[in-house]
C-alpha cells in the first residue's frame, strides 16, 4: 500500500476535468521509498515519502 509510515501520506483521489469538462477519476500517488532507518535503535525497512526523507524526520543508516 502506497503511504508513508511517518506522516500517514496516502493516495489522494479527485477527478480529472478535459477542456470539454468531462470529469473521469483519477488519483495522486506520494514519492514512497523503501529506506532503511534508525527507528528507536533498531534498524528498520520502512516506507517513508519523499518530504519526509528531506526535511531529516527519518535518520537514513
Amino acid at each position: 500500500m502506497a503511504k508513508c509510515d511517518v506522516c500517514g501520506k496516502g493516495v489522494t483521489f479527485g477527478l480529472k476535468v478535459s477542456h470539454s469538462n468531462r470529469k473521469t477519476n483519477r488519483a495522486w500517488k506520494p514519492n514512497i521509498r523503501k529506506v532503511k532507518a534508525d527507528i528507536n535503535g533498531t534498524h528498520k525497512t520502512v516506507s517513508v515519502c519523499s518530504r519526509c526523507l528531506r526535511s531529516g524526520k527519518v535518520t537514513r543508516i
